[in-house]
Order: structure tokens, then sequence, then C-alpha cells
């Protein structure tokens, strides 16, 4: 089922912890080790499947030091899945930097699909512009979040983007400034949760 010497980049829940692949299950409880961006949050999810597996911490403040670990547990023909807290790894979280370096030293990475808040979003939504622009983050602070919305403001496509939640309300008011009040919002939180 699984190769030694891979690397899979294992999607998880973006919330409900049922939103897992059965593929995705059988590639945790059969890797040699977990790389997870938070192991708090991981070691929830483990076990509500009956999984018990060596984990290692994998975040934006390590990754391009664990990276090079990670590379010598493949290096013995090891296999790791890389988990984030929620939703696909390398996506607006940690995991692209890893990646570039095992694909670097020539070893495999599989990817594992599973669920994504902005396509979630996105399809629930309303929006029918066939095309969008899934951005990420924006900027934290106004000036540069502004100077970006600019550069985006001519895009004749749906713009998809991640906010914190003690953020949104100046990023609204940046959205209205820079692209004008005719322009559709929607706003989704909590997704897959109790409190969608």
């Amino acid at each position: 089922m699984i190769s030694p010497s891979t690397l899979y980049i294992v999607a998880t829940p973006i919330g409900n912890l049922r939103d897992i692949s059965l593929r995705a299950l059988d590639i945790l409880a059969a890797v040699d080790v977990v790389a997870a961006e938070d192991t708090r949050t991981t070691a929830r999810l483990l076990p509500h499947y009956s999984i018990a597996k060596k984990m290692m911490a994998l975040h934006q403040h390590n990754e391009r030091a664990m990276a090079e670990k990670v590379v010598n547990f493949l290096a013995e023909g090891k296999s790791i899945a890389l988990v984030t807290d929620a939703g696909t790894p390398g996506i607006s979280d940690p995991g692209s930097a890893l990646v570039s370096l095992v694909r670097d030293q020539g070893y495999k990475v599989t990817p594992i699909p599973g669920a994504n808040a902005a396509i979630c979003a996105l399809s629930a939504s309303g929006i029918t512009m066939p095309h969008f622009l899934f951005y990420g983050f924006l900027p934290v602070n106004s000036g540069p979040r502004k100077r970006e919305l600019e550069a985006l403001k001519s895009l004749p496509h749906t713009l998809v983007f991640y906010e914190a939640p003690h953020r949104i309300l100046d990023c609204v008011a940046d959205l209205v400034e820079v692209l004008g009040m005719h322009r559709q919002l929607i706003i989704a939180r909590e997704l897959t949760k109790l409190f969608e």
C-alpha cells in the first residue's frame, strides 16, 4: 500500500473529523512517521481513528531544519506523512519547502487529496463566475494589503482569500475601498463545524 522512501502529502479535515478520506487514514496508519504542523492538533485526529504513530513537529518556524531530518528518514527507507492542522499541506500552510527539498533529493512525493477550505467555501457561495483566483492570505497591515488588492483589482475572476477572524473587519474595509462596493462578498467561517 505504501512505498518506502516516500513523502505523502496528506490532507486532513478542515473541521469535521469525518471529512477525511479512507486513503488518508490508510496512509496515516501505514507510514513510519507523521510530520505535523502542530502535534497537539494531530494528536486529537489520529486517536479518533485508533492510529498511534510517531510524530515530529514541522511548522513555519522549523520547516527548513526539519526538512533535512525528513530527507534523512527517507534515505533510511522510511515513509513519512506530512499533515497540517487543517486542509492540505503547502497551501497557505507549511510544506512547500519540504516538498521542494524532497523532490530535489530525488525522493517520491505522493499527494493524498481531501478537504480544502477555499473550494468548500466557493462551492457553497452561489457565485456563478467559472474562474477564480485563490490568493491565500493578504498582508496583515492595511497599506501593503491595499497595494496587493490594487494589483488584483482588474482581474476578471472571483478572488478567494484567507483571513484571520480578528482582522476580518479591517480586511473587508480595505476590500470595499480598493475593489468597490459593487462586488459580491461571501464570508465563510467554521466550515464543516457545528457553527458553520
